[in-house]
């Protein structure tokens, strides 16, 4: 088992240690030890055979650059003279890797011929060698030594400075596992406020848009996160990424496998790429040929990349197809699109279909049609969709377990849409991540994980984490500790571990709050709906209790973020500023904007300080957008879509009272049930006081309380996920030996149940129990079906 590794700093000594056996040791130390990485008065060569894959070089550079950052000291490539060599090279693509193989110096069977692994080994005193089973393994070999050494794979991305060191040494070896998920990738989207701009404006003004430039340093982070999979942004800001010829080339010198969304099949960008005046409706039953022709003209281009491509049709910008209106007519029209697909894939690609990877993405209606009775042919990977929201639709079946091209998942940290976008800051809360994607790898799902990143910042963490899971879905313990020590391990990496607990416990309580409602959602305010009311800011119904605790827990917050920043070292300002101050106390800064307003409307509270919120706001972007000399200029926005809910709130008053709210007569959070049968609750730190349980299949919590009633009524929140087999995801409820009560949870599409589900992070059920008498009484919940987690059990007489 590949166990998590966590850079331990201090003063005079750093160390980090990653192991899966007791003989698979791999450490970087300033104390002297086997091989010397650099001394005060020395620094090691890098050797790269020049008949290797371009990606070995491109990585071997980067880290010359990592050591730079660290020593102050220039690496050399390929110097001959240096006595200390780092080699690195891919197992037959590599001579000096060959021969060391051929004369027994290293043993390379635990990673010949897997995917993606690496070997890296001190084999003596002037010699470390790096072999990777293929050219990615490689590039992922050399930046693992770069992350031993306190590189952290944001060093570019978000300004996160290594620590300096005078010396480091390298000793024992370590060879990786195979990643758990096979691609495990990016989608950019909804860049129009953030990465498109800031490309074109500021890093890459030359092309005026996300060019060969931006994706090169995207495609080093990738590798630097153990990814290799792209689908490139494709919002109608953005030009094709085929449009710029430096960016497939870009992928192919990264090694990074090409792909597109659900709604861009054979890797075309219809929103930019079809023209409707010159080539007609994107209709593929009257305007098959040119849709044809169309597709086939980019399959003949993406010859020679590694390319992943989307099967299927939709309409030309996250729509239904045009032409078929029956639910049997998109199937046919489904079927027919698919099946000339896969043929000019044969044609053009390779003969046998079967080694050409193919996805089939069953995304909102398309879901519809496969559900219809749509067959999949068995070579392609079913990539199976969230709702948008983190909650994932539907998990593989039996038979789709049985599926040769496999399962996969695409996920969303960062969305635009109905019920509301959350574009700005990205607060998905990592528990529910974790357990949805740990759900879909223990079905099947194992294929392919690509996540929408949005802009990629301010979704740092998320992505880290999302792609943490897929290279070794279990260097996470599956409980809260595991989760909480990841963040540590994050926080003690980017910032040291003398402020790391502390950390963790803002942001642990930012996701919390966020759980509760998104930083985007709080003015009640709806997109993409036909009824004006949505667009006007209006109040929440909370009580006046509920939001005065937000506001403090809020404050809280904010308040220690600031008292923090002051013992983060000078370097780490910028990335400090980024990773951790704007996105909580921009959170804080609009729930005061928001909630002060909703009092002051009634002349509970102080416009200034809603008004003092909205200004924070501004500073607070100013100053993100002005980091590192302006390096970031134009990448952060603090009115994406220009929504009302990122005004500055409009002083009015209001002769509604707030909502007076009756008080449980106990609320228990899940993890306080006093006993449970079958396999024990599992927690992760979900829920709205973290304290929300995972109960398996079958098995139950009980909660004891007292009443003085002969009945009561029982409200149960859960989290609001998905059926994971059939159509349904039920609980069941008895108190003390009283009639079970079976309760389905399920909602139907985007119906407006599903809506404040989403919204609120809930599916709530209410019961009524009588109880016969007053006194003491059990309260048993038993899950019916997978995926039930039990967050809140409140109790009314």
């Amino acid at each position: 088992m590949l166990m998590m590794f966590k850079p331990l700093f201090c003063c005079l000594f750093f160390l980090v240690t990653i192991c899966r056996a007791q003989t698979n040791t791999l450490s970087v130390s300033e104390k002297p030890s086997s091989f010397s990485l650099f001394t005060p008065s020395t620094v090691a060569s890098i050797s790269v055979d020049e008949h290797d894959a371009k990606v070995v070089t491109i990585a071997a550079n980067a880290f010359m650059n990592d050591i730079k950052l660290i020593s102050g000291k220039t690496m050399q490539l390929n110097s001959a003279v240096n006595a200390m060599q780092i080699v690195v090279g891919t197992i037959g693509q590599s001579k000096q890797v060959d021969a060391l193989v051929k004369e027994k110096k290293i043993d390379v069977s635990a990673v010949q011929h897997k995917w993606e692994s690496f070997l890296i080994k001190v084999i003596a005193p002037n010699k470390l060698v790096i072999a990777g089973s293929d050219p990615r393994g490689t590039a992922y070999g050399i930046f693992h030594l770069s992350k031993l050494m306190g590189v952290s794979p944001w060093v570019w991305w978000a300004d996160a400075t290594p620590q300096k060191r005078k010396q480091l040494f390298v000793s024992g070896s370590y060879s990786s596992q195979e990643p758990t998920v096979k691609y495990r990738g990016i989608f950019l989207n909804d860049e129009d406020w953030g990465l498109q701009p800031w490309a074109a404006k500021t890093f890459e003004p030359e092309t005026k848009d996300i060019g060969p430039k931006t994706y090169a340093k995207i495609f080093e982070l990738l590798l630097r996160l153990r990814a290799n999979l792209i689908w490139p942004a494709m919002h109608p800001s953005t030009k094709a990424f085929f449009y710029y010829p430096g960016n497939a080339q870009m992928a192919k010198d990264y090694a990074i496998v090409i792909g597109s969304s659900h709604a861009e099949p054979m890797l075309r960008n219809n929103v930019d790429e079809w023209k409707e005046k010159t080539m007609g409706e994107f209709n593929f039953i009257s305007n098959h040929d040119t849709i044809y022709r169309y597709w086939e003209e980019r399959v003949i281009q993406s010859k020679g990349f590694n390319a992943f491509y989307t099967l299927g049709i939709r309409g030309v910008h996250d729509s239904k197809m045009l032409g078929a209106n029956t639910l049997q007519e998109q199937k046919e029209v489904m079927a027919k699109a698919v099946k000339e697909q896969r043929a000019m894939l044969a044609k053009h690609i390779n003969p046998d279909i079967t080694k050409v990877p193919q996805a089939f993405i069953p995304y909102k209606e398309v879901q519809d049609i496969y559900d219809a009775g749509f067959e999949v042919p068995k070579d392609v990977t079913l990539v199976w969709c969230d709702d948008n929201y983190g909650y994932i639709k539907h998990f593989p079946n039996e038979k789709e377990r049985t599926q040769n091209g496999g399962n996969g998942v695409y996920y969303h940290i960062s969305y635009w849409g109905r019920p509301h976008d959350y574009l700005w800051l990205a607060s998905n809360h990592p528990a529910q991540i974790y357990t949805q994607m740990r759900m879909a790898y223990e079905k099947g799902a194992k294929e392919m994980w690509i996540v929408n990143v949005g802009d990629i910042k301010p979704g740092e963490y998320l992505t880290e984490l999302f792609l943490d899971m897929a290279w070794s879905i279990d260097s996470i313990a599956n409980n809260q500790k595991g989760l909480e020590q990841h963040l540590q391990n994050f926080l003690a990496r980017e910032f040291g571990t003398a402020t790391a607990k502390e950390i963790a416990a803002v942001k642990n309580e930012y996701y919390r709050l966020a759980y509760i409602r998104k930083p985007e959602f709080m003015g009640a305010t709806r997109t993409e709906e036909s009824d004006p009311k949505y667009k006007t800011v209006t109040d929440l119904s909370w009580s006046e209790e509920e939001i005065r605790q937000r506001l403090k827990d809020y404050a809280a917050i904010d308040t220690k973020v600031i008292q923090l920043a002051k013992r983060i070292s000078l370097t780490k300002q910028d990335s400090w500023f980024q990773l951790i101050e704007y996105p909580v106390r921009g959170a804080a800064a609009i729930n005061q904007k928001l909630l002060v307003a909703q009092l002051a409307r009634l002349g509970k509270a102080a416009w200034s300080l809603s008004d003092a919120a909205y200004d924070t706001i501004v500073a607070l972007t100013n100053k993100y957008n002005s980091l590192s000399n302006g390096k970031w200029n134009y990448m952060m926005d603090m009115k994406p879509r220009k929504l009302a809910v990122f005004d500055k709130a409009i002083q009015k008053t209001n002769d509604k009272p707030l909502l007076q709210t009756v008080k449980p007569l106990f609320v228990f959070n899940g993890t306080e049930y006093k006993t449970f049968t079958g396999t024990k609750p599992l927690a992760h730190g979900l829920g709205y006081q973290r304290g929300a349980v995972s109960i398996a299949k079958g098995s139950a919590v009980s909660f004891a309380f007292t009443t003085n009633s002969d009945s009561v009524k029982v409200v149960l929140t859960l989290a609001p996920n998905h059926p994971v087999e059939g159509t349904k995801i039920r609980y069941s409820i008895q108190i003390d030996n009283g009639p079970v009560q079976t309760i389905d949870f399920a909602t139907q599409g985007r119906n407006e149940e599903w809506k404040q589900n989403v919204l609120t992070n809930q599916a709530i059920r209410t019961t009524r129990h009588a109880v016969g008498k007053a006194g003491n009484h059990i309260i048993k919940i038993t899950a019916v079906d997978e995926g039930v987690i039990v967050d809140q059990v409140k109790i009314y007489e």
